[in-house]
């Protein structure tokens, strides 16, 4: 099982290089950086957390930007959004930043999307709420049309485009990992429809352990058709506390995330040595 980092990286925090290097040297696999364009003032839609917006939500730096400087001073370190709210996002520009990314970081990008939460934040860019999850399926499915074909083009119900050429390709192949972030069962069933992986929190309001849906997860992954060997979970928000992590080992998790502060280098570092610890003991 890997560990990884996640971080709003803002004009206050650590900075992207920095602590890429410091994840790097400690061995931790990965290195997670989500994703907010703005938070608008007149909203409705309620924090998934409950209580207001915290501040980093709004000071939060474009994802591909940070990463890209991660991928500059590190050589195996992993590089995930976490995630991307592609919904957000134009779908031909988004494929060829992705594999962009992919081809500079030397095939080290984890492909980590959602559909948010924020109504607002999405109707400021044109997406419609309600069909944001139609919209989300056909971007990726786009996407992989861009990342593998030479003459691309695609036509749903809300993306279309005609035959083109756009370059470069991503240098994993056949493209990065797609992995679906979001709760158990909604975006469980998307992971199993059209992802590479699933990406839960590893609580939510509507339940307090997503170890307890793991069997379920895998049960309908395999009423799909799916192995679930092809659908592996990262788990966000897990506690460095060794017999939890012990117990998401043997429940099969492949990656758990650690949140980290959007804090300095003197909060953050030791926060590292801890996780360096754990994954000492753990073996």
């Amino acid at each position: 099982m890997d560990f990884g980092v996640a971080i709003f990286f803002t004009d206050y925090s650590i900075g992207p290089a920095e602590l890429a290097r410091a994840l790097e040297e400690r061995g931790i696999e990965s290195l997670w950086a989500p994703e907010h364009s703005h938070i608008p003032l007149s909203r409705t839609s309620p924090f998934p957390k409950g209580g207001d917006v915290p501040k980093m939500y709004y000071d939060v730096m474009d994802p591909f930007v940070t990463l890209t400087a991660a991928a500059a001073v590190t050589s195996k370190l992993k590089l995930g959004t976490g995630i991307c709210l592609i919904i957000q996002r134009d779908t031909i520009q988004t494929a060829k930043t992705v594999a962009s990314i992919d081809q500079v970081s030397g095939g080290r990008f984890l492909f980590g999307i959602g559909g948010g939460w924020n109504a607002e934040e999405m109707a400021d860019h044109g997406t419609d709420f309600k069909t944001r999850f139609t919209l989300m399926r056909e971007q990726v499915e786009a996407m992989r049309e861009i990342w593998t074909k030479s003459k691309p083009d695609y036509s749903g119900k809300l993306v279309k485009f005609p035959p083109m050429m756009t370059w470069p390709k991503p240098l994993q192949k056949p493209y990065p990992p797609v992995i679906v972030g979001g709760a158990f069962p909604y975006s469980a069933r998307r992971a199993i429809a059209y992802g590479d992986g699933w990406l839960p929190h590893a609580s939510r309001p509507a339940y307090p352990d997503v170890l307890a849906h793991l069997p379920e997860f895998h049960r309908m992954a395999v009423e799909a058709g799916r192995d679930p060997k092809t659908i592996p979970v990262s788990i966000f928000g897990v506690a460095n506390d060794l017999d939890a992590l012990k117990r998401y080992r043997e429940a099969g998790v492949a990656r758990v995330i650690f949140d980290v502060p959007a804090a300095k280098s003197d909060v953050i570092l030791p926060l590292l040595d801890g996780y360096a610890k754990s994954l000492r003991q753990m073996g």
